[in-house]
């Protein structure tokens, strides 16, 4: 058996903890080991607070420059007060198997190419999230869209506590 689940998020701090909720809870009623689900919350709040702040129109990801229109992030879609593509990321799950996958897309500039080939150190003032991610996951991918944004996606093979609904036969 298997779940999947995609959001659909405003650029907004308070979208962060309901993905991870959601997430937490999802692995919960499945039945993986809680130290798995907290791995797989902590990355996934890393990578959802790195589309908020960085996934719109601006600089690149991690330590990238200020959003330059006025006001900051903006209303986005046109004065109506919905999200435009760049106020929005999306998250989706997959938890299949033996193995969950995530995968955090937004609409921002991308990452500087530096990123993608190679994560910063823990110690750089910008880019820890990224490494931390790339610690508490089993596969990591950091890649661009061109014109179209960001993607952190990975992967982490799962544990089940016994009595598991979904545990993997």
């Amino acid at each position: 058996m298997s779940i999947w689940w995609s959001l659909h998020l405003r650029r907004e701090a308070a979208s962060v903890p309901l993905a991870r909720r959601l997430l937490l809870g999802t692995m919960e009623t499945a039945g993986v080991d809680p130290d798995i689900s907290f791995d797989l919350s902590v990355a996934l709040t890393e990578a959802c607070a790195n589309a908020v702040e960085h996934g719109g129109l601006g600089g690149p990801c991690e330590g990238g420059g200020a959003d330059p229109r006025p006001g900051g992030s903006g209303s986005g879609g046109g004065g109506d007060g919905l999200p435009d593509g760049t106020e929005a990321y999306h998250v989706t799950a997959y938890l299949d198997g033996d193995r969950c996958r995530i995968e955090v897309t937004d609409s921002g500039p991308g990452f500087p190419p530096a990123t993608v080939s190679r994560p910063r150190p823990s110690l750089a003032e910008h880019g820890r999230g990224l490494h931390l991610i790339a610690e508490l996951a089993d596969h990591v991918r950091f890649r661009n869209r061109p014109g179209r944004g960001a993607v952190v996606s990975f992967d982490k093979m799962l544990k089940w506590r016994d009595g598991a609904l979904l545990k993997v036969s």
